[in-house]
């Protein structure tokens, strides 16, 4: 859930926002229905009454809402100008009165003129900019993020900025071999691309952008859904998601990779990653390559999806390289992801440790789901979280394996009946979690089962988008004493939310939206919350993301983190400060030693420059340098990896081979836990 509303959220908003966006047809100002004041006033009383933060729409929030909205329109800075601005602060400290008064106008106000500054911006950039030739020798930068810039002063001011928009724009198609004619007949077919798309724009896609900004004042996860965005937001939690096996997001003018579902093409073909940024598509195997950038989402997802056993062409910039890196292509025949292919799989690793052979086993877990559907037509073989890995662990243990590793990397939650039933296996009865829900009260999902289905040594391997439900089990894992965590503190997604159908409450005509509303909280069973700062591991791997950019921290509005009372619960004896510590050296060590491990790290380290990075140079020799240091370091990386795979003193030992350096990292971290209690 914390990742499917984000991605509408930004469907409904991407063709109206950064630069390279579509342009209106005509300056014909868009009006609200009647309707959109009466849903404005009943979002507020619900959002007033019933939101777990148990904060008033007032000055304070208006304030927040007037500075998002804008910012919604128009993050990049790139067309409002600073005496628009100022000219908004109006309304600054009004929308709360207006909102309850069933007065929508701020947004339409604010809307035509950034309409009027839009079709400024579009006609200098088609007039003016892209029949420019640039010259390519000058040392200059175009800075992509700005967050801290001032809104330009005047005119002039944004024609500079302009300028260096599309002069990036077109040193990037330079780059990949086209010609002034060429690459001036692709900004154009861009941006007249926009001026086809604005033409679905809406009056009640004002009023979506508008209604989210408040609801998202109270926290990231509060959501208004029109109409449109809720049947998109039902089709997505539908396990039958036919296309590549990806969730995308906007990312200034980029569709980037937000997830690859366990199951698809995008992760079987192995090429294709989060963060990863698509530019181009194409149909068929020889289908031309549409570009897309600056596209609106839903745009970009037509293309992508379609029935099974097609053919689609994906032109993408790797993460680890990033805008400054040359495009890569692949080939993907798309096919439907069922249950089956989200559900619980298991592996089995051999290692030998010294004169110990070991058997290590994976279970990976993609998402706490059930088969509700068949549950309650009674079909006693229904699928669930919990009945699948106890069916496996049984499996494993019949192999004999040393160790388990849970592997809930991406696993963004799902049914929390599944994350209590599923840590049930692992412990002897009692609290999982605590819920507490706005009136304060506080519940215990408990495990009633006394029997412990495996009790052998347990990591549980997460990442930062681990979430929900995955931290509820790994935080209950971690403190029973049940077993290790490994890898990067997960999202810090520890609110529950419901959906409410505005037509309970507003008798019209006219079709009304939904209020996905937080109400609840998550807390473990030592009374610490799970919300923004999430679990942390007790073994950390190499990271290249930053929490101030991905995670529930990474969020203005979140809720705070905080602690209410613990519930009674009996640790286990498995894991104390002392074998944490020594496990933490054990790591230690093999980052001095270990070439994968240190290969893994200073690719992370790349990653997290790329990502960081938000300078893009405008010089055509400095860009081609920087796409050959980055094509030397991949063949670098290419003849390590050959290297260590023809290494005849490792070629027996099965975790050399896996290239997935958080699950070997993970593995060997079991199999240290194993060596201490033969110790």
């Amino acid at each position: 859930m914390i990742r499917t509303i984000l991605i509408f959220v930004l469907g409904i908003v991407a063709f109206i926002t950064h630069a390279g966006n579509p342009i209106f047809s005509d300056t014909t100002s868009l009006k609200p229905k009647a309707v959109y004041g009466k849903e404005a006033r009943v979002v507020s009383y619900i959002l007033d009454n019933n939101h777990y933060r148990k904060i008033k729409l007032n000055d304070s929030l208006s304030s927040a809402i007037l500075d998002s909205y804008i910012l919604e329109l128009d993050n990049n800075k790139t067309y409002f100008l600073a005496s628009d601005i100022k000219s908004f602060n109006k309304f600054r400290f009004e929308i709360d009165d207006l909102t309850r008064n069933e007065d929508v106008s701020p947004a339409y106000i604010i809307y035509d003129v950034f309409q009027k500054r839009y079709n400024e911006r579009m006609d200098y950039v088609k007039n003016k900019l892209i029949s420019q030739t640039f010259d390519y020798t000058i040392d200059e930068y175009y800075e992509t993020n700005r967050d801290e810039a001032e809104w330009s002063k005047t005119t002039t001011e944004l024609d500079e900025l302009w300028r260096k928009i599309i002069k990036s724009q077109a040193l990037s198609l330079k780059l990949t071999g086209k010609n002034q004619e060429e690459i001036e007949e692709a900004l154009h077919k861009r941006y007249d691309r926009f001026i086809k798309n604005i033409d679905q724009f809406n009056g009640e896609d004002v009023f979506s952008v508008y209604m989210n900004a408040i609801t998202e004042a109270y926290d990231p996860h509060t959501n208004y859904l029109s109409t449109k965005a809720s049947d998109l937001f039902k089709q997505s939690m539908s396990l039958s998601l036919e296309g590549i096996g990806a969730r995308l997001v906007l990312d200034s003018d980029y569709t980037k990779i937000f997830e690859v579902l366990h199951g698809g093409p995008a992760e079987k073909s192995g090429k294709l990653h989060v963060n990863d940024l698509i530019i181009g598509v194409g149909q068929g195997v020889d289908g031309e390559i549409v570009d897309v950038v600056g596209w609106r989402l839903d745009d970009v997802v037509k293309l992508i999806k379609g029935p099974k056993g097609t053919t689609v062409r994906l032109q993408f910039l790797p993460a680890a390289t990033g805008v400054n890196g040359p495009p890569q292509e692949l080939i993907l025949v798309r096919d439907k992801i069922k249950l089956e292919d989200q559900a619980a799989k298991k592996s089995v690793v051999n290692y030998q440790k010294g004169d110990k052979a070991m058997k290590l086993g994976v279970i990976s877990l993609p998402s706490f789901y059930m088969d509700f559907d068949a549950y309650q037509k009674g079909d006693p073989n229904y699928r669930s979280t919990t009945r699948d890995v106890k069916k496996l662990i049984q499996e494993l243990q019949n192999e004999r394996v040393d160790g388990i590793v849970m592997d809930l990397r991406n696993n963004g939650g799902g049914s929390l009946a599944e994350a209590i039933d599923l840590t049930g296996l692992f412990i002897k009865g009692g609290p999982v979690v605590q819920v507490k829900n706005s009136q304060d009260k506080v519940e215990v999902g408990m495990d009633d089962d006394k029997s412990v289905l495996y009790n052998g040594p347990l990591v549980v391997v997460t990442n930062r988008f681990s979430a929900s439900a995955s931290e509820i089990f790994a935080g209950a894992i971690q403190d029973y004493n049940r077993g290790i965590i490994a890898g990067e503190s997960t999202y810090g997604k520890g609110t529950v939310q419901t959906i409410l159908d505005l037509k309970r409450f507003i008798n019209d005509k006219e079709e009304v939206g939904e209020l996905k509303l937080t109400f609840q909280k998550f807390y473990r069973v030592t009374g610490s919350s799970t919300q923004n700062k999430g679990v942390i591991p007790d073994v950390v791997l190499p990271s290249a993301l930053n929490s101030k950019q991905y995670g529930e921290s990474s969020k203005l509005s979140a809720l705070p983190w905080d602690v209410i009372e613990s519930t009674p619960f009996r640790k286990a004896s498995d894991i104390d400060s002392n074998l944490i510590a020594g496990l933490n050296r054990s790591y230690q060590e093999r980052v001095k030693v270990d070439p994968n491990l240190k290969q893994y790290i200073n690719e992370t380290e790349d990653l997290k420059k790329s990502l960081a990075a938000t300078k893009i140079s405008l010089n055509e020799a400095t860009r081609k340098k920087e796409m050959e240091e980055v094509e030397r370091k991949r063949a670098m990386n290419k003849e390590m990896d050959t290297k260590i795979e023809n290494d005849d003193g490792l070629a027996e030992d099965e975790l050399v081979k896996l290239k997935d350096e958080y699950l070997r990292e993970s593995l060997l971290i079991l199999s240290d836990m194993i060596m201490n209690r033969v110790g």
